[in-house]
Formats: structure tokens, C-alpha cells, sequence
């Protein structure tokens, strides 16, 4: 999602991403929800699901626009508070359209973007990079708009330029954080981290990462969530998912035993676990996400055998 503030213009715009669940069946429309303006749609002749849209939105001082879609991540919940007015453009893409793990290592983008479970998923933009995205979003919108031969061919570019300059935004400011965009994490959150990605497997209490980096467990639960706008629990949990996530979308591992790998004995606490997080179980997960991607997400057995 791209956006801004109004009146005026501002260096600290926000923008972040999302991809939309299966609709309809035409191949090129305008939609309108509510209030905001039509959308601009190209939708899969295949499948009759969007496949791409831009999205035009507003929202009036101190307004919250809250829904539960496909937000920088799948599964997330999207929630925009303001002073001010803002306004902005929301980019929608399916998997099937552009999957940001089969084409990680062309864009880049997962793990920075999205399914970062450590970091905000945002970019600030300064005026010049405002005008940058503008332009690509310009592109998209008369692409759109005109609907000739190889729409989709071009949208895909355009959208990894996209996706690849954020990228590389993100990792710029991420790296060159000052205060005027981000105070510097403390060294203990980095070993919280590393901690973490060690032992979230076999440790999922708050209070034993408290005690492996010698911290009383509330200050450290009130640093991660001044540094990383998330609970420690929260910071676990979401490790947990992002790994049985994976299993379950590039695998055909049972659900049980994906829930041992990451520590739950019980399948049926993880699979409740797994509903509470993203709304739906385990297998309703792995089914939709295979079928939306014609089977493509599954990992041949030689490569599996290769990363373990």
C-alpha cells in the first residue's frame, strides 16, 4: 500500500503490500466498495480471481480502517490509525499473479517486506522516492486502463520493480537507522533474536528467553514491544507459524507431524493455535494455497531431501 498525507505532502509516507483472495470471473473491471473510488481489476480468465488490482483509498483525521485480508504477509490484520487525513493506493496481486517465494530470489522481497517476523512492514519515503513510486504506480494504472495484448506480462514487471526498489529501501533505511526514522535496537534484542531462531522449536515461554539473555521478563517484554511493536509471546508465536507455515504450503508433511517438528505434541493445540493466527487450520491452509497455485508451491522430494 502506498500512501500519503494530506494536505501537503510528507517524507515519512508508508507503504506496504498485500494480496487478495480468489472473487469473480470477468477478465478486466472497475469495482467500488463503499465510499472509496472504483479499482482498477485484471481478474484470471483461468480462475475468475482477481489476479491484480490498484485500489484508490482515503481516509478522514482520526479514522480507523481496519479489515482481516492479506496484508504484507498472508493472514494478517490490516489496521491504519491517523491525525490527519491520508490517502493512498492499495496494491492487491494473488500468488498465482506474482508468488514472492517462487520469485525470491528475482525480487527479493520475502523476508524483507514480508513475512518479517521481526521487523515493520513499512518504507519511508522521502520526496523523491514519493515521486519514484508514483511514477510506477502511474505506469500500472494506464497498463491497466488500456487492457491490449500481454497486460499481465507487463503488470508482472512493473510490479517486481516495484517490490525490488522497496526492497531495497527497506534494507537501506534498515540499515542506516537514525533517529530521524528508527532508534537503534539494543545488542539484547539481537540475541533475543538469534535466541529465538535457535530454540523456537523446543521454547516457546517468554520466560525462558528472559532467562537466557538475563532479563527480568517484563522489561524485556516492554522492550521488544518498543522496538518491535510485538509481544514477546507474540514475537514466538509467529516464528512458530512462519516455519510450520512453510511445511505446509511447500510439503505434503502430515499436519501432525509438522506440529512436532515445532514443538506441539498435541496437533490438535497447534491446529487451534494455527486457526487463532490466521483464521483458518492447517489443512484449510495448505488446500487453498496449493489449489490457488496450481500445485506449483510443492517442492520436488530431491530438493526437500537437499535442505534438511
Amino acid at each position: 500500500m502506498h500512501g500519503r498525507k494530506r494536505p501537503g505532502r510528507s517524507d515519512t509516507c508508508k507503504m506496504d503490500l498485500k494480496s487478495e483472495e480468489p472473487v469473480q470471473k470477468t477478465k478486466l473491471a472497475c469495482m467500488k466498495s463503499g465510499s472509496q473510488p472504483a479499482a482498477l481489476t485484471l481478474l484470471d480468465p483461468r480462475q475468475g480471481h482477481i489476479a491484480f488490482q490498484l485500489q484508490n483509498f482515503t481516509l478522514g483525521a482520526k479514522l480507523v480502517f481496519s479489515e482481516r485480508s492479506n496484508y504484507a504477509a498472508p493472514y494478517q490484520d490490516i489496521l491504519l490509525r491517523s491525525q490527519e487525513p491520508i490517502s493512498g493506493v492499495c496494491i492487491r496481486f494473488h500468488a498465482e499473479f506474482l508468488c514472492i517465494e517462487t520469485h525470491h530470489e528475482a525480487v527479493g522481497c520475502n523476508g524483507v517486506l514480508f513475512n518479517n517476523v521481526y521487523g515493520v512492514p513499512m518504507a519511508r519515503l522521502a520526496p523523491e522516492d514519493e515521486r519514484a513510486f508514483d511514477a510506477i504506480v502511474e505506469q500500472m494504472q494506464a497498463e491497466l486502463g488500456f487492457g491490449a495484448l500481454a497486460t499481465s506480462e507487463i503488470l508482472v514487471s512493473y510490479l517486481k520493480i516495484f517490490l525490488i526498489k522497496a526492497t531495497r529501501l527497506k534494507i537501506s533505511q534498515d540499515a542506516c537507522a537514525t533517529e530521524n526514522f528508527a532508534p537503534r535496537i539494543p545488542p539484547i534484542l539481537d540475541r533475543l533474536k538469534a535466541l529465538i531462531e535457535q530454540h523456537y522449536r523446543s521454547k516457546h515461554r517468554p520466560a525462558d528467553y528472559a532467562r537466557m539473555v538475563g532479563m527480568n521478563p517484563r522489561a524485556l517484554g516492554k522492550l521488544s514491544r518498543t522496538y518491535f511493536h510485538k509481544t514477546l509471546t507474540d514475537l514466538i508465536r509467529e516464528r512458530i507459524l512462519k516455519h510450520a507455515k512453510w511445511q505446509l504450503l511447500h510439503t505434503l508433511r502430515p499436519v501432525k507431524e509438522v506440529a512436532y517438528e515445532v514443538g506441539f505434541d498435541d496437533e490438535f493445540y497447534f491446529s487451534r493455535l494455527f486457526k487463532c493466527s490466521t483464521g483458518c487450520s492447517p489443512q484449510f491452509y495448505r488446500k487453498y494455497e496449493t489449489e490457488i497455485r496450481g500445485g506449483k508451491n510443492l517442492l520436488p522430494v530431491d530438493r526437500l531431501e537437499s535442505m534438511r
